[in-house]
C-alpha cells in the first residue's frame, strides 16, 4: 500500500493527474486536477484501490483529505467515484460540519448525491468526525480496551467524539475522565 508519492505533475486530465517518479508515470485521480500545476512539485497522499480486474490511485492534497475520503467510502451506497468530487470543493471543514449538522442540503450539492444517500452519509459518519475538520482515529484499541474493561460499545460509541488525543495511553485516559465524570 502506497502512503504518498512525491514527483512533478507531467499531465492534467478533467479527472487526473499524471506524477512522475524515478521515470514512472502514476495516473491519480484527483478530487481537483486544476489545484496543481504542471512541472511542478507535489507530494500526493494516495489511496490504492485493487480490484478483480483494475488498480487505482486515488490522490489528495493532505493527510486529513485522504482521511475523510476513506471515512465517505465507508458509507453504505458511496463508492470512490462518488466520494471524490465531494474534496473538490477544498474545504473539509464545511463537508465535516455538514454532516455534523445534519446539513442535507449542503450534501445534496454535490454530484450524484441525492436525499437518500446524502441522510446515509449523516447516519454512517455523525459523531465520528470531529467539527474542527480533523478526522477521529479509527480508535480500535481504544474500544478494545475499553470493552475489556467491561463498558458497553453503546457507552463507548458517546465518547468517542469527546476524545482529541492521539496516542492510545491518551485516549484511553481521556475516555475514562470522559465515562466516570
Amino acid at each position: 500500500m502506497y502512503d504518498y508519492i512525491c514527483g512533478e505533475i507531467k499531465e492534467m486530465e478533467a479527472c487526473s493527474v499524471t506524477i512522475e517518479n524515478q521515470k514512472i508515470g502514476y495516473l491519480i485521480y484527483v478530487a481537483n486536477p486544476y489545484a496543481y500545476t504542471i512541472h511542478k512539485e507535489y507530494k500526493i497522499y494516495i489511496y490504492e484501490q485493487v480490484r478483480e480486474d483494475e488498480l487505482t490511485l486515488y490522490g489528495f492534497m493532505s493527510k486529513k483529505e485522504r482521511d475523510l475520503f476513506l471515512r465517505l467510502i465507508e458509507v453504505k451506497g458511496l463508492g470512490c467515484k462518488m466520494a471524490l468530487p465531494m474534496l473538490a470543493s477544498g474545504d473539509i471543514d464545511e463537508t465535516i460540519d455538514a454532516i455534523e449538522n445534519e446539513n442535507i442540503t449542503y450534501l445534496k450539492k454535490f454530484p450524484k448525491i441525492g436525499d437518500k444517500v446524502a441522510r446515509q452519509i449523516i447516519l454512517d459518519l455523525k459523531g465520528k468526525l470531529v467539527s474542527s475538520g480533523v478526522v477521529t482515529h479509527d480508535f480500535t484499541e481504544l474500544k478494545e480496551t475499553l470493552k475489556a474493561l467491561g463498558y458497553k460499545l453503546s457507552e463507548i460509541e458517546k465518547v468517542l467524539p469527546k476524545i482529541t488525543a492521539k496516542e492510545t495511553k491518551e485516549q484511553i485516559k481521556e475516555a475514562l475522565k470522559f465515562m466516570l465524570g
